[in-house]
């Protein structure tokens, strides 16, 4: 599914309808699909500073996490669920995690949101835009993955890497 830049939200319904969607959607349609194949429908959203914040969808086995992400970056997409915490999750993303001028920019991590709390509102089948869910990932409590220190000292990342890292991204046509 092809990666857009449009300011969306669209719901799952609409994602499969379009055929394309950006990280937020990508999440929520995730979700959606993992709850038909029999997961808890679980999101977690990451928190940058500096960049824009990502949102993931969560499944475990075997008491391990995994995660399965849109990004327009290379290294911001799925995880095999060989993570203990969630912590160790988020953390696996903070290498690959960085905005245009080559700074890592992954902070914080949230708990992860049942999506079941929106069924009333139709998340995963109006044709509304599914802005509540952003919204709500606003208000809730985020963990701190390094400390204010650590982030001062943070190395930018090499071209190479950065390169790596936008392979195939996705640009707005000017």
């Amino acid at each position: 599914m092809p990666y857009h830049l449009a300011d969306s939200a669209w719901s799952p319904r609409r994602v499969l309808r379009e055929n394309t969607s950006h990280c937020y959607e990508g999440a929520l349609f995730a979700a959606a699909a993992l709850r038909v194949i029999g997961y808890p429908p679980l999101i977690l959203d990451l928190e940058a500073e500096h960049d824009t914040d990502h949102v993931i969808a969560l499944y475990q086995i075997d008491g391990h996490w995994g995660a399965v992400a849109k990004s327009n970056y290379t290294g911001c997409r799925y995880r095999e669920p060989v993570y203990r915490s969630l912590r160790e999750l988020a953390l696996s993303y903070f290498d690959t995690y960085f905005n245009l001028r080559g700074e890592r920019t992954l902070r914080t991590f949230s708990r992860p949101v049942h999506m079941r709390r929106f069924d009333p509102l139709h998340w995963m089948t109006t044709e509304q835009p599914v802005w509540f869910v952003a919204e709500y990932l606003l208000t809730i409590s985020h963990d701190s993955l390094i400390t204010r220190a650590q982030a001062k000292r943070l190395h930018r990342l090499d071209g190479r890497s950065f390169r790596a890292g936008c392979l195939e991204r996705a640009e707005k046509k000017t």
